[in-house]
C-alpha cells in the first residue's frame, strides 16, 4: 500500500533556485533530476506521477522528497543570513551524501607533500616552465618518489579542495617605501582623508579630490572593420592596427559625489600644465578649501605649484631657491609646505609606489574596461572628443562616491561559513523563516 508523500516547504527565492537547476544544462543530470522532483511537488503532482517523469521509482522520489523537508529548516537559516549563497546551498541539499569507499591509497602527509610543490616554483624542479600544470606537477611528484603513482585528475581534486590554483596569477603592487611606519603613517593619512570627506563637506564645504594622470592613451585604429556578435560567436576585433599617436588624461574624482571634475586632455603632463589643471579645478569654487590627494611624482610637488599655493593662499614669506634654500630647497620642503593643512588649498602625497591608494585609479580603471578596450579612433582629437563624452555619460549615469573601507591595516579575510545539510549529521538553528508554499 503507498505511503505518505514527505511534505515540505519551499520559499519563493528556493523555488527559483530549484526551477533554475532542473533546467540547467551544466549542472550534473542527478542535480536536475532531484530538482524536477522538488519543483513537481510544489505543484502537486504524486510520486508515483514524479518518478514516471524523471525516469526514478516511487521510494527514490521519496528520499528527496524527505531529504528536503529535514534539510529547509537549515535553508532558511541559510537564507536569511547568506541570500548571496543561498543557490550553493541547495546544491549540497541535492549532492549525494558522502560515501565510505575503500580505503585511501594516499595518506594526508603525501598529500601535504604534492600541495607544498604546488608551491613551489617549477624552476627549482629544473623545469623551464613558469606555471605547473596538474600533469606536469603529477610527473614531478612522482619523480620526487613522494607517490608510487597519481592520476591527473586526483592532483586536480587535491587542488581544487586546497583552493590552491598554481596555473594562475594575478598582478600586484609592491610599495618601495622601506620604512614600515613611514607607510603605516602615510597610508592611514590618505585613508583617514577618505573617510573624513563626507563629514567636511557637509560642515565646512571642504573638497577632496583624488588626483592623478593617465598617459599614452593610445590612438588606435583597427586595419579592418569589427565582426558583430552573433548566435554562438562572440564580437571579433581585426589584430593588426595602426597608431596615431597618444595623449595624457589629468582627472580629479571628488571623493564625495564620485564625479570626475576638470578633466584635462594634453599631450604630455609637465609641471606647468599640473598647475594649471589644478587651477582650473580650484576656480570651481574660487573661495572654497581643496584638499588634493597625489602620488609622489615630481611635478605634484614642484616649485611652480608652492609658488602658486603660495599666492592662493596669502603667504608673503619668502620661499627661498630652488635645490638652494628655503621652502623650495627639495622635494621634501615643498611637499610640507603642500601638506600644510593651514593652508586653504593643501595636498595629501601617498606612499612611495603606492598608487592602488588614490581613488582616481578606480575610475581609470572604468575608463579602460568601458571606453579604450575594443576601442576604434582614427586620430588623437577622435580619441580626446571619445573620452570627453565618456566622462560625461559617466557623471551622468554612473558616477557614485566609491565605498572605502581600507584604513591602512592589513585586511583580514572573513571565514565563510560552509552549509552542512541535516543529512551529514549538524542542525543549524536561525532565524525567523520566510515566507513559504506547501510542498504537497
Amino acid at each position: 500500500m503507498p505511503g505518505t508523500a514527505a511534505k515540505g516547504r519551499v520559499s519563493e527565492k528556493q523555488l527559483a533556485v530549484l526551477q533554475e537547476l532542473s533546467r540547467s544544462r551544466t549542472v550534473a543530470k542527478g542535480i536536475v533530476q532531484r530538482a524536477l522532483i522538488l519543483v513537481r511537488g510544489v505543484q502537486g503532482l504524486l510520486n508515483e506521477q514524479i518518478a514516471e517523469e524523471v525516469g526514478l521509482n516511487r521510494q527514490q522520489v521519496g528520499v528527496w522528497r524527505k531529504r528536503w523537508r529535514d534539510a529547509w529548516e537549515s535553508l532558511c537559516v541559510w537564507e536569511c543570513t547568506e541570500p548571496h549563497r543561498l543557490r550553493e546551498a541547495i546544491l549540497e541539499v541535492l549532492s549525494d551524501a558522502p560515501r565510505p569507499g575503500c580505503p585511501g591509497k594516499i595518506t594526508a602527509e603525501q598529500v601535504a607533500q604534492i600541495l607544498a610543490v604546488a608551491c613551489e616554483s617549477p624552476k627549482l624542479s629544473g623545469r623551464p616552465i613558469t606555471r605547473w600544470t596538474h600533469r606536469e606537477l603529477r610527473d614531478e611528484v612522482v619523480k620526487r618518489k613522494i607517490v608510487e603513482s597519481i592520476s591527473v585528475a586526483q592532483v586536480g581534486r587535491y587542488l581544487k579542495q586546497s583552493a590552491l590554483q598554481p596555473h594562475r596569477s594575478k598582478m600586484w603592487l609592491n610599495t618601495t617605501e622601506k620604512n614600515p611606519d613611514t607607510f603605516e603613517r602615510e597610508a592611514a593619512a590618505v585613508c583617514q582623508t577618505y573617510l573624513d570627506a563626507p563629514r567636511k563637506a557637509a560642515l565646512d564645504g571642504i573638497h577632496t579630490v583624488s588626483v592623478d594622470e593617465a598617459t599614452s592613451l593610445q590612438a588606435i585604429e583597427r586595419n579592418a572593420p569589427d565582426k558583430p556578435v552573433q548566435p554562438g560567436s562572440v564580437t571579433k576585433q581585426e589584430f593588426e592596427y595602426t597608431r596615431h599617436g597618444t595623449t595624457t588624461l589629468t582627472a580629479g574624482l571628488d571623493v564625495v559625489t564620485g564625479q570626475v571634475v576638470s578633466p584635462t586632455l594634453e599631450a604630455t603632463r609637465t609641471e606647468p600644465e599640473f598647475v594649471d589643471h589644478i587651477a582650473r579645478t580650484v576656480n570651481l569654487d574660487p573661495t572654497g578649501e581643496w584638499i588634493f590627494i597625489v602620488d609622489n611624482l615630481n611635478t605634484h610637488a614642484s616649485a611652480s605649484l608652492v609658488n602658486w599655493v603660495a599666492e592662493q593662499c596669502g603667504v608673503h614669506d619668502p620661499l627661498g631657491k630652488k635645490n638652494v634654500r628655503g621652502i623650495l630647497e627639495s622635494m621634501t620642503t615643498r611637499r610640507e609646505f603642500l601638506s600644510d593643512i593651514s593652508h586653504r588649498i593643501s595636498f595629501v602625497y601617498l606612499p612611495k609606489h603606492s598608487s592602488w591608494l588614490n581613488q582616481i585609479e578606480i575610475f581609470f580603471g572604468i575608463l579602460q574596461r568601458k571606453c579604450l578596450r575594443g576601442g576604434n579612433f582614427t586620430s588623437v582629437p577622435e580619441l580626446e572628443s571619445q573620452l570627453r563624452e565618456f566622462i560625461t555619460y559617466y557623471n551622468t549615469t554612473m558616477a557614485h562616491p566609491f565605498n572605502w573601507t581600507y584604513t591602512g591595516k592589513p585586511l583580514q579575510k572573513r571565514r565563510r561559513p560552509h552549509f552542512v545539510p541535516p543529512h551529514r549529521h549538524v542542525k543549524l538553528q536561525g532565524p525567523h523563516k520566510p515566507p513559504s508554499l506547501v510542498l504537497s
